[in-house]
């Protein structure tokens, strides 16, 4: 008997700053099942994290540390030449912050994700990633480390025997190498909803996504991501969730073992 298809539906979350919001954080958390809170770093500020934390309890959502570059005014997608001891040190900085929030809270932390270009340098770069699951690893070993399906995040995260999801995306496109197309392309993102539920029933019942080449690429779905700063958030969740339960298919935050 096969067993029960089932995935974690993820979204950044708490990404507002001071007087500024961003996104629709109370809205789409009844649709989620694990959420990754700013820490600071491109996002976020301490305000923020704390009620975002009581939110994400509130509703029974998994947290998740979301760290990421040092730089507020490019929201965290600029890349920066920065080396694997300054990725290590600003990921161990950024879980710390988030966990006092959640400890202090009652709750528990349960994974993480880095944000933006940090994600994108790691999926490709051995030693960023490597720094990056260390981080995880000496701070809070038993988390989840969210990573590019496939990509060098994860087999740093499985490496050092961490617990990992292989994320896929339900608004944005793939290249035949098995990456995210660039934002400064054209067609990075998805913007209909219809087209974002087909790609990802077909991600997780098939294990393929099509590229911009036209060609199927081979992809483990274990976490889908929707962006919480989309135009389509709210919409995309609300969809993606009914046409996942529709296909049979659980919604639920991967379960730590020894947490």
């Amino acid at each position: 008997m096969n067993k029960p298809l089932s995935v974690d539906l993820n979204c950044d979350l708490g990404e507002s700053f001071g007087a500024y919001r961003l996104g629709n954080d109370a809205q789409l958390l009844p649709y989620i099942t694990s959420a990754n809170i700013a820490c600071g770093f491109h996002a976020g500020d301490p305000s923020v994290m704390r009620k975002t934390v009581q939110l994400c309890m509130k509703h029974n959502v998994a947290i998740g540390a979301h760290p990421g570059l040092p730089d507020l005014v490019g929201f965290g997608r600029r890349e920066m030449a920065v080396t694997p001891e300054e990725v290590y040190d600003m990921v161990v900085y950024q879980i710390g912050a988030l966990q006092a929030f959640v400890q202090a809270e009652g709750g528990t932390l349960h994974h993480v994700k880095p944000h933006g270009a940090l994600y994108n340098m790691a999926a490709g770069n051995i030693n960023l990633a490597e720094a990056i699951a260390e981080a995880v690893y000496k701070v809070k070993p038993e988390a989840v480390l969210y990573g590019l399906a496939g990509s060098e995040l994860i087999k740093a995260g499985i490496r050092l025997g961490l617990q990992t999801a292989n994320e896929v995306f339900a608004d944005r496109t793939y290249q035949q190498d098995g990456t995210l197309t660039s934002r400064r392309l054209p067609n990075a993102l998805i913007s209909d909803h219809e087209e974002a539920v087909q790609q990802v029933v077909r991600m997780i019942k098939e294990g393929k996504v099509m590229s911009q080449q036209g060609q199927d690429v081979g992809i483990q779905a274990d976490t889908i991501c929707i962006h919480g700063d989309g135009l389509h958030a709210l919409e995309f969740a609300s969809h993606i969730r009914a046409a996942l339960l529709n296909e049979g298919i659980s919604l639920m935050a991967k379960e730590v073992k020894n947490g």
